[in-house]
């Protein structure tokens, strides 16, 4: 017979899916939830080369074509607290990748978008009647010309006042669409 502390509170009984497929799949869902907002559209390559999604908004306002494209590489973190006072989250990007990214001739804009996430899974949302959270925030840079720094990765800071959400997120397709940089 198994004990049980009726005063205990009863918590959920979580899958054994490994945490870093589940921080993959939060950042998804964030990622989902800021293109949704912004009105674009998402395809996930198939099979992945190295970049996670590619979004498309279409606007006829845009002058260099009515359907902007973006590239976006995801990554996540716990070691990082929400709004670090240093201003800036720290991910890791394998080198490979980040010479990928890094290009500065291409014809689809790259981004790197970083999340910073609870280590405690049961953290990471919060739903009620009115609203439905995630937690903690993610944020955005261009590493367009960055040069890897590390033998095989390479540290990539990514300040916090670059917020990733859907008014970002129109900006940065608003800039391309006018044939600038994110």
């Amino acid at each position: 017979m198994i004990d049980v502390d009726e005063n205990a509170p009863a918590s959920p009984l979580r899958g054994e899916l490994e945490q870093k497929r589940r921080m993959e799949m939060l950042q998804d869902s964030y990622l989902r939830a800021v293109a949704a907002a912004a009105g674009c559209t998402m395809a996930k390559p198939d099979p992945d080369d190295g970049i996670d999604w590619q979004l498309c908004h279409s606007s006829e306002s845009h002058t260099t074509d009515c359907q902007i494209d973006l590239k976006i590489q995801l990554k996540s973190t716990w070691t990082s607290a929400p709004n670090p006072a240093n201003g800036f989250v720290s991910v890791t990007v394998a080198n490979d990748r980040l010479r990928m990214l890094a290009r500065t001739r291409v014809t689809v804009h790259r981004i790197l978008v970083a999340m910073i996430v609870p280590e405690n899974v049961a953290d990471w949302i919060d739903a009620s009647h009115d609203i439905f959270q995630l937690r903690h925030c993610a944020y955005w840079r261009s590493v367009t010309g960055v040069e890897p720094s590390g033998r095989e990765k390479t540290a990539v800071r990514v300040s916090t006042s670059q917020i990733f959400d859907d008014v970002a997120l129109c900006g940065i397709m608003e800039r391309i669409g006018k044939g600038g940089t994110p």
